[in-house]
């Protein structure tokens, strides 16, 4: 069996790290591995590389920056040079980037099967790239691996039923193989106690691109900082804009501190009290620490986590509030993505 694995960011390698430590179990099975060159200036030392031992593309599409339209066509154009040389009998795509969607048009195209691997995932606005990324891939694909089970909801009411599995989240798999390096260090670098702070990050354009928006934000975790103590990892484009509205007076009492490797910030999330955050992977990351977490976004593709009160969706002028409610004693939802074992179980069906 020859199956034909696209990606073209940093996540996207990750999961197809854990998917191809489950295939070398399998000697039946041949994985090609492409690489659209979508983030093009793509770091392969750093700590995933190292500790999954992800291997080179066998192919590397150099596509490169530019608008969605022209990345989209030239993945394709380039991906369908290759599909046609080597002949799949399958094609597997992850998440929600230009690059799977253009990989699953190309297997539509060709009447190659196409596995996607993180289906189902709906978030608003309908219009967000992503958003369009992944409704447009669920609707061609013939293999739907699903994280959750809201998923394969989200999926049957747009009436896809047929080739849908409830897999579980590969990044589950991967927390739990990364489990005995986090690093906890971190704590006695930064002086922290466990459940004496909590960790925020806040990169989202929607929450950094407007001064106003900003600045609310930046005030409430300001306040939040009285009384216990805010750690925030900071992402460039935050850091660009705090210095070009001239917000850097604001920010006296949140301990900022430059962005930490994977294995550090998932220490420190899991020794927080909880978390605040515009990202999509921290919220499940705290998650899987068993931490809650507020998340500042006007939508989640990981609803689930809202739906059943474990986190908090929240306006940014909003967050002091929530963070009051975050204390209060919610049940742990165990086993929303799965029990660690969706790389096994995708692998198996794929035989299958």
């Amino acid at each position: 069996m020859r199956l034909l694995s696209l990606v073209g960011a940093r996540p996207q390698f990750i999961k197809e790290a854990a998917i191809y430590r489950e295939i070398k179990n399998h000697p039946e099975i041949e994985e090609i591995l492409v690489h659209s060159g979508q983030h093009y200036d793509f770091n392969m030392s750093d700590v995933f590389f190292q500790v999954l031992d992800i291997r080179i593309p066998d192919y590397n599409l150099g596509v490169g920056s530019a608008s969605h339209s022209v990345m989209t066509a030239k993945i394709m154009i380039e991906f369908e040079k290759v599909v046609l040389k080597e002949k799949p009998d399958l094609i597997i795509v992850y998440g929600d980037t230009n690059t799977t969607m253009a990989g699953a048009l190309v297997g539509a195209k060709l009447k190659i099967p196409v596995a996607h691997v993180e289906a189902g995932i709906r978030q608003k606005p309908k219009d967000m790239p992503e958003e369009i990324n992944r409704v447009v891939t669920d609707h061609v694909s013939k293999l739907l691996f699903a994280p959750s089970k809201l998923a394969v909801e989200n999926l049957k009411k747009e009436g896809i039923e047929n080739g849908v599995y409830f897999a579980g989240d590969v990044m589950y798999d991967l927390f739990l193989m990364m489990k005995e390096r986090f690093n906890y260090d971190i704590l006695k670098e930064l002086d922290l106690k466990e459940g004496e702070y909590i960790v925020t990050t806040i990169h989202r354009d929607f929450n950094t691109d407007d001064p106003e928006v900003l600045r609310s934000i930046i005030n409430q975790l300001e306040k939040i900082a009285k009384d216990i103590r805010v750690i925030f990892p900071i992402h460039p484009r935050t850091k660009n804009r705090i210095k070009e509205y001239g917000f850097e007076n604001l920010i006296s009492s949140i301990e900022v501190i430059e962005p930490v490797d994977y294995l550090s910030m998932i220490g420190l999330v899991c020794r927080s009290k909880f978390v605040i955050t515009d990202s999509g992977g921290l919220q499940k990351e705290a998650y899987f620490c068993k931490k809650r977490a507020i998340v500042v976004m006007p939508d989640t593709g990981w609803r689930e986590l809202i739906e059943a009160g474990w986190n908090i969706l929240s306006k940014p002028n909003e967050i002091l509030q929530n963070a009051l409610k975050i204390g209060s004693d919610v049940i742990y939802p165990e086993s929303l993505y799965g029990n660690g074992d969706a790389s096994r179980k995708i692998v198996h069906i794929l035989k299958k």
